[in-house]
Parts: C-alpha cells; structure tokens; sequence
C-alpha cells in the first residue's frame, strides 16, 4: 500500500487489521448482479443489532443512499457518491457535524462503506466532456452491494429470533397464568398439600424476571415455570377429594348398590325408541359398579375448577346448581343424552378415564359443543387417546377457562 497523497482503497486514516481485511475482500469481489438499494438498507436496519449500528448511524447511510440516483445499486455506474457534510447532514435531519463523522466511522467498522478519499481529502468527481463521472471521491456503497446476500441471511436470523422470543414470553405469559389459576383453584377447593409453599415458589420464580429479559433468560424461567406447572397438575390429579366419592366402596372397588335413591342412573333419561337399549342406559351404575383396574383412573380435577371452565352444566344440575361430584355426574348422564352420546360410548369413557373425568370430558364437550360435528365420535376418541395415554384433561380444563376469561374481557 502506498503513502502519501495517493489515493489508495483505504484513505489516508488509520484502519485495523480486520478492517484491511475486509476492505480487501470487497475490492477482490466483483459481483455482477445488481440489488435493489432500498431493500439492502432495509436488511441493515434489521441486523443493526448484529452490525453494532445505533438508529443515527442508519439514517446517516439513508441519507448516503438517497445521493446515489438510480434504484439498484450496480458496479457498471459507479457506487461512490460525494456529498459534503452539509449536504448529508440536511439529508439526515440535521445531524451535527460531529455526531455525522462518528456515525460515518461507524458505518465504515461495520463495512458497510468504504471510504475512497482524494489527494486533498475532499469528496468530489471528474467528469468528461459529456458530464460523465470518470473517477469519484467520496463514500464507495459496494460494500452493500457485495455483502447484500450477507446481509439478508442476517435480516432473516434476526427475525426468526425475535419471532421465537415473541413466543417464548407469549407462553411464557401463558404457563404463569395457567400456574396462578391452578393455585388458586387448589386453595379455594381446599385440595390437599402445602399450597402456600407452591405459591411462594411462583412468586420466587417470577420475581427472577428481569424487567427487560433477553431470550436466553425467558427461556431459563420458562422451563422452571412449566416444571411447577406440571408438578401442581400432578398433584390435583393424583388426590381424591373426599367429596368425589359416596364414601370409600368406590375407591375400594366396591359395588355401589342401585337401590339407592340419589343413584345417577335415575337422573339418565329413558324412552319408548331406548327400550331395546335398556340394559345399555345404567351407564353410570355399571361403570361404577366394575373395580378399578388401576387406582390411576380416579385423577378428578377439583369441582370449582371443572365448573370454572365448564359453566354450562350446572344448568342441568339439581335447581340449575352443582354442589359436589355426584351431581355433576348426573348431569354429564343428562347431557350425554341431550348430545346424542350413546350409552356404549359413554361407559367406554367412564371405564378408562373413570366415572368423574368422563363426566368433566362430558362437560367439556358440552362447552364447546358448537363446534364438534360429532360428540359421540369426539368422546370415543378421547377415550382411545386416554387408553394410549396419550390425552389428559388438564390442558382441555386450562383453554376453556382461558376461553372464558377472554370471553368476559370482552363482554365487560
């Protein structure tokens, strides 16, 4: 490299080793095909972060842009333009002169431009006798146009990170929310366990949220509040609230005799067209009558929960209410038949998920009934689903009551 007052690719100010490096490479590359100039500047914004380019320093190379005429940036038209620092502060919204020159500077360090200084250090051109630019001193734009697939590969990566940070604080949102509900479903229904302590693990959790996170430290409090999420559904499911049972015969496996007046099978409705199925409509007395194969079928979610998310069938409740389990199974026996659920459907479900989830699934279905075109089919194959464990009650609790809050939020 010459000295002097030779104009050489890097201009007469000092440059680092990186920089030389990269300057080389964009003179040694020749690209051929033009590319549209707003577009690259577009993709600049969107790695700014990447490129460690503030907003000012984005304008001042909108401002070098709007000096280059044509719409594509090409190599056969020269890509060196030459304002001076009044003209590209005027165009960059009055940026002071000192403020100009950092955000050059910045701009050249991110190789986005070049400088291509004159003998004396002032930007201008020479031209022919047509008015032809023959040699230009100023700010050479191939930078841009030699990195431009460079740049848009960035542009990309930025976006898909901040989509990914979007929905990470999204479920995050979501999973504290769900947590919250759960803990306080749990306190008000009086389900055992140590609920203050759960509670106090919450707000641990989320008081180490910073008040501007990045996506690594969503991430991290995410996994911990899926964990406890997880954990809280383990533990509603896997209790017995001594209200879900007319004592213990049940959860023995013991026969519950039909003779007695509160039997569900007396709230299953019967006709002339059902005579031939008569032995097929005692749902309930025969599921329940069958021992439990494994004491994992009884996982009943608490009843304020259940209600919370499935308002509907506390109308068909005693008098319009449900006050404890057994009239929400009498209900679900109600409703079955009002859905068009056959009798055979529902003692597959009461047999696999147990007489109090295949109630809450009925209740569920009930919900959103308006959009099953099937509810007999929909139950049985939530019911295959349940067989292969692959289905559980939880997350279909958590969205209607998630629906329903939303609903009120915009009926109030």
């Amino acid at each position: 490299m010459q000295t002097g007052n030779v104009t050489t690719p890097f201009g007469r100010r000092a440059v680092t080793l990186a920089l030389v490096k990269r300057q080389l490479q964009t003179c040694e590359t020749k690209p051929t095909r033009p590319v549209e100039k707003w577009k690259v500047f577009r993709d600049a914004c969107e790695a700014r972060e990447r490129l460690g380019l503030q907003d000012r320093a984005l304008t001042v190379l909108d401002a070098l842009l709007t000096f280059y005429p044509e719409s594509e940036l090409n190599c056969d038209n020269g890509l060196v333009v030459f304002p001076s620092n009044v003209q590209l502060s005027v165009r960059a919204h009055g940026i002071t002169g000192t403020t100009l020159r950092r955000h050059l500077a910045a701009l050249v360090e991110a190789g986005l431009i070049q400088r291509k200084d004159s003998p004396n250090g002032k930007r201008y051109a020479h031209r022919d006798k047509s008015g032809d630019i023959e040699q230009a001193f100023g700010f050479d734009l191939s930078p841009l146009l030699t990195r431009a697939a460079e740049l848009a590969n960035l542009a990309q990566e930025v976006a898909a990170e901040r989509l990914q940070f979007r929905r990470a604080k999204e479920a995050l949102t979501i999973c504290r929310r769900d947590v919250r509900k759960l803990i306080s479903a749990a306190m008000e229904e009086g389900a055992n366990g140590n609920w203050d302590a759960i509670e106090d693990i919450y707000v641990g959790i989320v008081s180490r949220l910073p008040r501007n996170p990045n996506i690594h430290q969503v991430k991290a409090i995410l996994d911990e509040m899926q964990l406890l999420r997880t954990e809280i559904l383990k533990a509603l499911q896997t209790q017995l609230n001594p209200q879900n049972m007319d004592g213990n015969a049940v959860q023995n496996g013991c026969h519950i005799q039909n003779s007695k007046p509160e039997s569900i099978n007396e709230l299953e409705p019967r006709s002339d067209k059902e005579q031939g199925a008569a032995v097929e409509l005692e749902v309930a007395p025969k599921v329940v009558a069958q021992p439990l194969a494994k004491p994992e079928q009884v996982k009943a979610f608490p009843l304020s929960m259940v209600l919370k998310a499935c308002p509907q069938i506390s109308d068909y409740g005693p008098g319009g209410i449900i006050s404890h389990w057994r009239e929400l199974m009498g209900a679900a026996v109600v409703v079955r038949s009002m859905l068009g659920v056959s009798p055979s459907a529902y003692e597959e479900a009461c047999e696999v998920m147990g007489p109090e989830n295949a109630a809450v699934a009925v209740a569920a279905i009930l919900e959103r009934a308006g959009h099953i075109n099937s509810a007999g089919g929909y139950l049985r194959d939530l019911t295959r689903r349940a067989r292969a464990g692959e289905f559980g009650l939880g997350p279909m609790l958590m969205s209607l009551m998630r629906a329903n809050v939303d609903g009120d939020r915009k009926t109030g």
